[in-house]
């Protein structure tokens, strides 16, 4: 499966690689590019991350810069924004995002608010990547989607990839930027998908762009990370029916692009939103609400949420709490229907 580069995406050269060769990519350019940007987390460094991301950088990078911590999420990114304070440019690893709650205070309460409460004066340049989200039994420690608590935290940015190229593109543009960022990557697929991505120091991703997936004038249907694949799945069902879909994927979603959901909106009139986290609170639930609010008199059908259930991540159960493309599909054709 391979997706085009969007316009001011430049790239040299492409190989095809998966997602988590391209984050270990991401990371070793960019080190080698800037002195200051530094790896911390457990295991990161001689095992190289529990998903082998950062598999072989102590290698070239050394102890000084790949650095093993104890087993200490609150440690990990309490140091981290002491490090980023103080002019580095960290990148911290936490093995599964469900572990990140020992850390939650130092992410919400210090890294998004120093700029704020500094005038301007100090910024907290970090990035916290971890993998999330279910699909490889992992049961309810290790497959929640977590991305609604960060949302809600103004002075953080929240970036969920789909694809090798955009998980590249996009992890360079958060180690450059000047402000903290939670950077999810869909374990479900690190593995499974590969494409060609461009291997090119300067190749970036915009933060805050979403991607339209497929062209469509019927249904809008937006998603992210994983589910964006299933939604794919939907997607070529309803298209068998004579449905057309416009699927859009928002890779970032703080800041998301308002501008690329209210126009396609606007021209289909009627969205289904898809994410794996439970409903209430969700991500869809404010895309919902945005949509609402800027552009209720452009729908044509009230809009649909297909998401997890408000219940733990359940062990046995997870294919039927895992949105799939005929829960999806059920939901496109309702809202085709709505009169």
């Amino acid at each position: 499966m391979v997706f085009k580069l969007e316009e001011g995406e430049k790239a040299k050269s492409a190989k095809a690689i998966t997602i988590v060769k391209a984050i270990r990519e991401a990371l070793a350019e960019e080190m080698r590019r800037d002195s200051r940007v530094v790896i911390l987390g457990e295991d990161v460094g001689k095992r190289g991350g529990v998903f082998l991301a950062t598999e072989g950088l102590i290698d070239e990078f050394g102890e000084e810069r790949v650095i093993d911590t104890p087993l200490t999420e609150l440690g990990i990114i309490g140091v981290a924004v002491g490090m980023a304070l103080y002019g580095l440019r960290p990148v911290a690893e936490i093995q599964f995002i469900d572990f990140v709650y020992p850390g939650f205070d130092q992410i919400v309460n210090e890294a998004a608010k120093f700029r704020y409460r500094s005038g301007g004066q100090y910024s907290v340049p970090l990035v916290i990547r971890s993998p999330y989200g279910g699909g490889i039994g992992g049961g309810l420690y290790h497959s929640q989607s977590p991305e609604s608590y960060f949302t809600h935290t103004p002075g953080l940015k929240v970036i969920i990839p789909s694809t090798p190229t955009d998980a590249k593109g996009l992890l360079k543009s958060a180690i450059r930027d000047e402000d903290p960022v939670i950077f999810l990557e869909p374990k479900k697929i690190y593995m499974s998908i590969k494409e060609e991505v461009p291997d090119d120091i300067d190749f970036t991703i915009e933060i805050g762009k979403a991607k339209k997936i497929k062209e469509g004038k019927d249904v809008t249907l937006i998603s992210y990370g994983y589910m964006v694949h299933v939604c794919m799945k939907a997607v070529e069902i309803a298209q068998k029916e004579g449905i057309s879909v416009e699927l859009i994927d928002l890779r970032t979603l703080l800041p998301f692009d308002k501008d690329a959901i209210l126009e396609s909106v606007a021209k289909t009139g009627r969205l289904v939103i898809v994410n794996e986290a439970p409903k209430i609170g969700s991500f869809a639930s404010e895309i919902s609400a945005f949509v609402s609010e800027r552009a209720i008199e452009y729908l044509l059908a009230p809009i649909k949420r297909i998401t997890g259930f408000d219940t733990p991540f359940p062990y046995a159960q997870q294919k039927y709490y895992m949105p799939n493309e005929y829960r999806i599909y059920k939901a496109i054709k309702e809202v085709m229907e709505w009169n």
